[in-house]
């Protein structure tokens, strides 16, 4: 059974109607004890990193979400939730991350050439990096995805297995051991984003 953290940040319905279109069993929960009865776990996210960061610890989940990455439990985080998944964010100020992965979120904004337009919205195609990768078994070169998002991963390239190209580089997925993430969002990614969705449930704990 996979964990869908809900903290009040995620695009949790339509995640889950995805999981359960590859026949994956998944709940969407805000309880710690659920998170540790599940065989792995997704930390959604949409909106800022601060406020979603002060939603994870005040519903209990941030450290809940901690002890499950370190008990070597696959966990994916998606969009604001692979954000979440790293050090610190500057977004509106700096905020500290999970830490589960070095690197930093910043504005993608000041390094876009002239004309595009942000936020990024729109379907992008993958350059990969890593597709070894468990979670990249089922995806291939130049396989398009959606995202949303206004600001990216940087100071990563250890622990990214795949990027895309808006003007310059964004990182779009990362894995660092059992800790997963992609920016784009697998579940408005048609066919290519329900191949990431089961790569990621057939990912060995």
């Amino acid at each position: 059974m996979i964990a869908i953290v809900d903290y009040g940040v995620g695009n949790l319905f339509s995640l889950k109607s995805s999981l359960a279109a590859i026949g994956a069993e998944a709940v969407v929960t805000g309880d710690p004890a659920v998170l540790r009865g599940a065989a792995r776990v997704i930390l959604p996210g949409v909106g800022a990193f601060g406020d979603a960061a002060e939603k994870l610890a005040a519903a209990g989940m941030r450290e809940a979400v901690l002890r499950e990455a370190a008990a070597g439990k696959p966990l994916l985080g998606i969009c604001l939730g692979m954000q979440l998944l790293f050090e610190k964010s500057l977004e509106y100020g700096e905020h500290e991350g999970l830490g589960l992965i070095p690197g930093s979120v910043v504005d993608l904004k000041p390094v876009l050439p002239e004309g595009l337009k942000v936020p990024h919205i729109g379907w992008n195609a993958l350059r990969l990096q890593n597709p070894a990768h468990p979670l990249m078994k089922y995806t291939r070169e130049g396989d398009c995805v959606y995202f949303v998002h206004s600001f990216y991963a940087v100071d990563c390239a250890a622990w990214t297995l795949a990027s895309a190209e808006y003007g310059v580089p964004v990182t779009a997925a990362v894995a660092k051991g059992n800790v997963m993430g992609c920016q784009f969002h697998p579940e408005k990614s048609g066919p290519a984003g329900l191949k990431i969705l089961k790569a990621f449930c057939e990912v060995t704990p």
